[in-house]
């Protein structure tokens, strides 16, 4: 299975058991459904960009700990700018 595959069947599921939870198919308490349940989505909206800003964060303050991936990176800089250089364009 895909990783995209899971992402959509993940996501396909927690939007059963919402929409199970808000129609009164799955029974829950009125304090839960009318105080937590409408504030859900946009709670789980607000932890998916926590953890992308914090996933890519910490992927930048690491960046050096990869030592082979930053020497190529270095190298294919170097390879850009000669390329450039030999069509004219000026670099700082």
């Amino acid at each position: 299975m895909t990783k995209a595959t899971e992402t959509g069947l993940t996501l396909f599921a927690l939007s059963a058991i919402y929409f199970a939870l808000t129609t009164g198919v799955i029974p829950t308490s009125t304090k839960i459904h009318d105080e937590i349940l409408p504030y859900l989505p946009w709670w789980s909206l607000v932890a998916f960009g926590a953890f992308a800003l914090s996933t890519l964060g910490w992927g930048i303050v690491t960046f050096k700990d990869k030592e082979h991936k930053y020497q190529e990176l270095k190298v294919q800089i170097e390879e850009a700018k000669d390329f450039y250089k030999s069509k004219g364009l000026e670099l700082d």
